[in-house]
């Protein structure tokens, strides 16, 4: 199979990246600004206050980047993301409440387009830097992808869903769960682990709707806060055969299941194989994040040696380039996310460039590829002993 690595970019090379922001709140604005002229490479283009005056502001502007309010009065954040797309493909940075609420009606931002999302601080001048710096790194990326393939790409890849009237929407039908006990002997001794980060949520949705039983218990480090990781998880299980949980201390692996680590905690495994069980726990962030993919890879390796497969897809940064080394220093064997389908080839590029991928994978194709592994190489009873 032929792999396409090429993908456009806007060209930002020597200019400085253009941001509109959107936000109905005077002070949220004035917030966002203020740390964004003092971000070398970036200038704020101009500040709106509703949807409607966004929209038109992209026209007439022409932004690299905008920064969104979800929540305005009426034309809200996904209304306005939509007409902003069919105006000109512009990265979007939505700008979310942490709220079960904000976290669903975001998730349906990234189905429709946006490149990625930031979460308000709650309070405190503390809260107000990280929320600048996570932005600002997050502009810089967005700046650089191809948003027209992006959203192009979204749209074909995701799941049908009802129609919606603004609130988050939900799959059209459920798929049929399977039940449990009919698993082949010898697949609870296998494991996959994914890692993945910016363009994760669409890009998973589109994963595991494709994957069908039977497959072994998967784990999966997607960069998120914490209070959009049920949320997330929730999301997944209401498009996927397979059953998706947020994981919790203590939680035993089994087939046909997926865990996704909670936001704020880091996610291993720990015990045997065929009796692994996940640990969740506080700690200092790994690779620069907490879940840390790294620190699930390692400890998949440790566990299950040569029979697990590591996948690392689209995101920003290098987490789990040395855990795909660790599961393949173990025996194991790693996918990548090819740098055509993937909104920020990052993570995965690094991984790859490493030596640390065994082969790399166009989205579309994931899902087949790796149940073509686990039929061809998990489902050996010699190989699962």
């Amino acid at each position: 199979m032929a792999f396409d690595n090429t993908v456009g970019k806007q060209a930002m090379v020597g200019a400085k990246i253009r941001v509109l922001v959107v936000d109905d709140s005077a002070l949220m604005r004035k917030m966002i600004t203020d740390y964004l002229k003092t971000a070398s490479g970036i200038e704020v283009a101009g500040t709106a206050s509703d949807g409607r005056q966004a929209v038109e502001m992209v026209r007439q502007l022409q932004p690299n980047v905008v920064t969104l309010d979800i929540q305005m009065p009426g034309m809200d954040g996904l209304q306005a993301l939509d007409a902003i797309l069919q105006v000109r493909p512009t990265a979007v940075i939505m700008v979310s409440s942490l709220t079960q609420a904000g976290a669903a009606i975001t998730l349906d931002a990234l189905e429709r387009g946006a490149i990625d999302y930031v979460s308000k601080p709650e309070s405190g001048l503390a809260a107000r830097e990280v929320l600048g710096a996570d932005l600002v790194r997050k502009i810089r990326a967005a700046a650089s992808v191809d948003i027209a393939r992006i959203v192009r790409n979204r749209r074909r890849m995701a799941p049908p869903r009802a129609v919606s009237s603004g609130a988050a929407s939900s799959p059209a039908s459920p798929p049929t769960k399977c039940a449990p006990g009919n698993e082949p002997p010898g697949l609870i001794h296998t494991c996959i682990a994914i890692g993945i980060s910016t363009g994760g949520p669409p890009a998973l949705t589109a994963l595991l709707a494709g994957l069908r039983p039977p497959m072994p218990p998967i784990v999966i480090v997607q960069h998120m806060p914490a209070q959009f990781t049920k949320a997330f998880a929730w999301r997944l299980n209401s498009c996927s055969p397979l059953s998706v949980a947020e994981g919790k201390n203590g939680d035993a692996l089994r087939c046909n299941s997926v865990y996704i680590a909670p936001g704020g905690f880091h996610m291993a495994v720990r015990g045997n194989r065929g009796t692994a069980r996940l640990r969740v726990f506080d700690g200092e962030p790994v690779s620069g994040h907490k879940p840390s993919v790294d620190v699930l890879m390692k400890s998949v390796a440790q566990v299950f040696g040569r029979i697990v497969l590591g996948v690392i897809m689209t995101g920003m940064g290098r987490d789990g380039a040395q855990g795909c080394r660790d599961i393949r220093s173990a025996g194991g064997y790693v996918l990548g996310q090819d740098e055509a389908t993937s909104d920020v080839y990052g993570m995965n590029k690094v991984a790859y460039v490493e030596g640390n991928v065994d082969r790399q994978f166009p989205l579309p194709e994931g899902a087949r590829m790796i149940t073509q592994f686990v039929e061809q190489r998990f489902l050996s009873p010699a190989l699962a002993r």
